[in-house]
């Protein structure tokens, strides 16, 4: 019980995962907290956040790291052809046939459908599996830096199929501004700052959250506020996002045998491939849905799905761990 607790700790569900909760439930309290005001409103302090998270994360991604990991390129492509082919075209098809283009619930499990993968949990999971720990560095980085252009792309196909306008190039610059060029700063100074980042990692962790946690109480808040969840089935998404985590997962793994890889590489395929990333959906979302009343809704099938992602992953992260122990 201690080790899966210190390993559920490391995958996301500690201080944070509950911090997350208590902000949604401060939004539902007291949703005018999060009405902008003053000289600096939370947008401000946010949208400067998201530049200073990226930018030390630019600063992490190791040129060696990369280098190596360019070798087992057939691994890669399938781990992000899955993220931002095989997720959206699966979700595009179930919206064509049963979807409700005036459901901000189905606009959310679209854009999660097109978000990257996670970066921590992924390769903490992989980890704890006996995974190809190099592959799921290189592949969660990658799928951060490629999810910039792609999901905007892929947002605009659907805003359009739905009839709803979308200022693409508007929103690819300003997530350019915003989130790639403090990347391609951070990754530049890697050389520099690498190691005096390493060393202040708890406390860059814990900057990075509590921006997070803004950006969820700033949309929720507001949300709240315009009675948006009123008659919504929460309950019963919250079904389907379950449903579609594991669904993924059965891809994943079939998939991943029928391609031959090797069993590390075959647990790599099955986390990164499943998972999607929070952050990324926090720090886009605010550009790609300019109004937080919005905002907060469509941010809900994340919410769910990472949620799920973190307690399903570790117990099955911990019971790969187990069977590789055993051999």
């Amino acid at each position: 019980m201690a080790s899966l607790k210190k390993h559920l700790a490391k995958a996301g569900i500690n201080g944070f995962f509950f911090l997350l909760l208590l902000t949604i439930l401060l939004a539902y309290l007291f949703p005018e907290w999060g009405q902008s005001s003053g000289r600096v409103s939370l947008d401000d302090l946010t949208y400067y956040g998201v530049s200073i998270i990226f930018f030390f994360y630019g600063v992490k991604i190791s040129p060696a790291t990369l280098k190596v990991g360019l070798s087992n390129w057939r691994l890669h492509l399938w781990i992000q052809s899955t993220t931002f082919l095989v997720f959206p075209s699966l979700i595009f098809t179930c919206y064509v046939f049963f979807g409700d283009a005036d459901s901000l619930f189905w606009l959310g499990t679209f854009y999660l459908a097109v978000l990257p993968s996670t970066v921590s949990s992924s390769v903490v999971m992989v980890s704890i599996a006996g995974g190809n720990l190099p592959a799921a560095i290189f592949n969660a980085s990658i799928s951060s830096l490629l999810g910039i252009f792609i999901t905007p792309l892929w947002m605009d196909l659907f805003l359009s199929a739905s009839e709803t306008d979308f200022a693409l190039w508007d929103t690819v610059g300003q997530l350019v501004l915003q989130i790639f060029l403090p990347v391609g700063v951070g990754f530049l100074l890697h050389r520099y700052l690498g190691a005096w980042v390493q060393r202040r990692g708890r406390q860059l962790k814990y900057f990075d959250q509590t921006v997070i946690l803004l950006i969820v109480f700033s949309a929720f808040s507001q949300s709240f506020g315009q009675n948006m969840f009123a008659g919504q089935n929460v309950l019963g998404l919250g079904f389907w996002m379950l449903l579609l985590f594991l669904v993924m997962l059965g891809v994943m793994y079939g998939v991943g045998k029928w391609l031959g890889f090797n069993r590390p590489d075959r647990i790599t395929v099955l986390f990164c491939g499943s998972k999607k990333s929070l952050v990324q959906a926090a720090v886009m979302g605010k550009v790609l849905f300019p109004d937080p009343v919005v905002f907060g809704v469509v941010l809900l099938p994340i919410m769910l799905y990472h949620t799920l992602q973190l307690i399903i992953g570790s117990a099955l992260a911990e019971r790969l761990g187990a069977e590789k122990a055993a051999i």
